[in-house]
């Protein structure tokens, strides 16, 4: 964390998008506490021996800042994450001073009501931000990582927010993670720049529960060779996630990752709808239904019912931790273009690959495989250092 890194260590950037939400918040208290020893890495893959001298950043390595549109400090969310149950009690005082110092280090998003600022201040202020804060530390390099609330699809050319820091993310020439199924890089007006950068990204929508069930699932059917006839889920869910979906326009974006899943694993998209309930009074707790009807031999109908309740922030952080890891790996070795290998975290995935999960791990333990066999000399240093003749500049010229 960067009240603690040595300055001889190598040390990387996370700037979160939404940074002082509720999962940007468990993502540093969470980094922190593994960090000192005070929580073991539970949730965390890149921990695990899979990962094992794949020259991954070290987590005491990762420096933190971001972007977001309200000014409640991060001591005070975690504080109030924990009186929820989200965080341990006790830790946001553990792990205070790391709180504070990531929060000194988020800067003011937008566009804000009243944002006079077109489309282009916007893009150069924030990417302007993101330099700063890269040579303010020294940093190798710096990850962005759009773990905002969902945003209804855009309409008409203009940018919406997740792309207009999106697009800075690219000038500042920073790797992108979107973790959301806003539309991030993939608006249209961006497909030049995505092109010429020569940056890795992946995404989009974070698979943390009720679609990480269907992508085992899915698959079982289809390898049993039972037919599904439909397949219907529901969502009760609060938190600033919860309120952003009661629009019905960003809850279609989101139900369509989870669909996808199904029609990739099944070959054909089943009957039935998933719909999304706002109940504030979950928090950041959800709960989610699944009803599946499928035939059995001779015809035979049958019925699975699941049910998965878990803390979203909890289930989301450690997978932003790994991506932010494996995306400045990637970076680093000169990887450009989507990670597909990264599909395992995502609903609906940059770049090909497959939709059952077990393919998709083992697509992951293969991405393991090459950044171990990587060299050992960086190539993607010069990317993300100011004054670098690289992406940033490239795309600096083209616009």
């Amino acid at each position: 964390m960067s009240a603690s890194v040595s300055p001889s260590v190598s040390r990387v950037g996370v700037w979160l998008i939404g940074a002082r939400g509720s999962v940007a918040t468990t993502v540093v208290a969470g980094c922190a506490a593994v960090t000192a020893g005070l929580h073991p890495p539970t949730g965390l893959v890149t921990e695990t021996p899979m990962f094992a001298d794949s020259g991954l950043p070290a987590l005491s390595s990762l420096v933190f800042g971001g972007h977001d549109t309200v000014d409640c400090p991060l001591p005070k969310r975690a504080e109030a994450l924990a009186a929820g149950g989200v965080l341990p009690p006790g830790l946001p005082t553990a792990v205070r001073a790391e709180l504070s110092a990531a929060d000194r280090e988020i800067r003011t998003g937008g566009p804000l009501p009243g944002d006079s600022r077109g489309e282009e201040e916007l893009i150069a202020a924030f990417a302007c931000d993101l330099r700063d804060f890269i040579r303010r530390y020294d940093l190798a390099r710096a990850v962005v990582v759009n773990v905002a609330s969902t945003e209804p699809p855009p309409t008409g050319a203009a940018l919406p927010p997740s792309a207009l820091y999106a697009a800075a993310a690219l000038r500042a020439g920073c790797p992108y993670v979107n973790f959301t199924p806003s539309t991030g890089l993939d608006h249209p007006a961006l497909t030049p720049l995505v092109a010429s950068a020569g940056l890795p990204y992946a995404g989009r929508d974070g698979k943390t529960g009720q679609t990480l069930l269907r992508s085992v699932l899915g698959p079982m059917f289809t390898q049993r060779a039972l037919t599904v006839r439909a397949w219907s889920g529901t969502n009760l869910l609060g938190g600033g996630d919860g309120a952003s979906l009661a629009d019905p326009a960003a809850a279609a974006a989101k139900n369509a990752g989870k669909e996808r899943v199904l029609a990739d694993t099944l070959g054909t998209a089943p009957e039935g709808e998933v719909h999304i309930d706002d109940v504030p009074a979950l928090g950041d707790w959800k709960t989610a239904w699944d009803h599946i009807a499928f035939d059995g031999f001779l015809g035979t109908r049958m019925i699975l019912q699941t049910i998965w309740q878990g803390c979203d922030s909890a289930l989301a952080a450690p997978l932003v931790l790994d991506l932010a890891r494996l995306t400045a790996r990637a970076h680093e070795t000169g990887l450009s273009g989507p990670l597909g290998e990264l599909g395992f975290y995502f609903k609906d995935p940059a770049g090909e690959g497959p939709g059952a999960l077990a393919e998709q791990y083992a697509a992951l333990r293969r991405f393991a495989e090459r950044l171990r066999r990587a060299g050992a000399e960086p190539r993607g240093d010069r990317l993300a250092r100011p004054g670098g003749r690289a992406a940033a500049d490239r795309i600096e010229e083209g616009r």
